[in-house]
């Protein structure tokens, strides 16, 4: 059973659904009190990737909430996978933070440094105009999205209590 969990929000806030990442593990952080062991601690890490490195590196299990591509799915679709075991579907091409963090966690790798590591996304529409706006199928996407870190969680030992019930759209709006 790990010790420390970290759930890592990763996106461009900028990009309205690239930002997916970040919005809702404010959301979960503010619709949830966590309690047991193990302790479990959220970060907010836009695109700093490497920049990550320290932070992550101090966890035990660490659940990646971001934005991913699948050749399967589409927009709106959600995923929760092992890094350790990514589907031949995932495809972390897409935007450059996604790509970034893959080199991430391979750095780590190479040197002993990567936790546990889970990936809950979900396919983005990739939009030019910089926007604080998810789209509906990206919001339809996080009843999903908390469904499944709530039962990821809760195999780890910790439980997880409605304190709050925000809006996804209102905390990707305070993002300014």
């Amino acid at each position: 059973m790990p010790e420390k969990i970290l759930i890592l929000g990763i996106g461009n806030v900028l990009y309205a659904d690239e930002g997916i990442g970040v919005h809702f593990a404010k959301y979960f952080q503010q619709k949830y009190q966590l309690a047991g062991d193990p302790l479990v601690e959220f970060v907010d890490g836009g695109t700093l990737a490497q920049a990550l490195i320290p932070i992550i590196a101090k966890y035990d299990h660490v659940v990646i909430c971001d934005t991913v591509n699948s050749n399967t799915g589409s927009i709106g679709d959600a995923f929760f996978f092992d890094f350790d075991k990514v589907p031949s579907h995932i495809d972390f091409q897409g935007s450059a933070h996604e790509v970034e963090m893959l080199h991430t966690l391979a750095m780590m790798d190479m040197v002993g440094d990567r936790p546990t590591t889970f990936v809950l996304g979900v396919i983005p529409e990739v939009l030019e105009a910089m926007s604080f706006r998810l789209t509906a199928a990206v919001q339809n996407a996080v009843p999903l999205m908390e469904k499944t870190l709530l039962k990821h969680l809760n195999e780890l030992g910790i439980s997880c209590t409605v304190q709050a019930e925000p809006d996804i759209q209102a905390i990707a709006n305070a993002s300014v």
